[in-house]
């Protein structure tokens, strides 16, 4: 979870021609698979798609990230560029100590992940719902362990055991100071 300050301030009203005050505000947010639910379900269109998205899109996803009660939509207005270099850095954020080799996260399926996608992964690996609150990156990588423990075992080809051998006795001739 993420929380924000919105710092108080003023915004010149052109309708009324005068200052109107707002306070500060503070926002606990969370990136998640009920946000990005969330926020498919109002703009019908994958989030998690690399196109740029509109301000007007942006900002929503900020509601629907909003965990904190009974917000004056008017805050959104607010936000300051460091609000956002904030969020952005907390949606960009791995949330977990696991990582991938190359071959472990070989990106060949081009299919688009919507909320959807992901729910099927999550009931095809079993995983309870409750994780659907979870930072949205440390669930796709639990998906994503999921799939790989779940693979059948891979063989060496002949090349790559040839490979894995030759290097085996390169170490315990150098371990072992012989020659063969």
């Amino acid at each position: 979870m993420l929380q924000i300050t919105i710092p108080a301030g003023e915004e010149w009203d052109e309708v009324n021609d005068m200052f109107v005050p707002h306070k500060e505000q503070v926002l606990r947010l969370e990136h998640s698979l009920v946000s990005l639910s969330k926020w498919e379900s109002k703009w019908c269109k994958p989030f998690l798609k690399r196109e740029n998205k509109t301000l007007e899109e942006s900002t929503d996803y900020i509601r629907c990230m909003t965990l904190t009660q009974n917000i004056d939509p008017e805050v959104y207005n607010f936000i300051t560029q460091d609000n956002i270099n904030l969020i952005s850095a907390y949606i960009e954020a791995p949330m977990t100590a696991t990582t991938f080799t190359r071959d472990d996260k070989k990106v060949t399926n081009t299919e688009i992940v919507t909320a959807e996608i992901i729910y099927y992964w999550m009931i095809t690996f079993n995983i309870p719902s409750e994780y659907q609150t979870w930072h949205l990156n440390r669930l796709l990588t639990l998906i994503n362990v999921c799939n790989i423990k779940n693979q059948p075992v891979k063989k060496m080809s002949r090349k790559e055991l040839i490979s894995r051998n030759r290097s085996l006795n390169a170490a315990r001739r150098s371990a072992l100071n012989t020659s063969g």
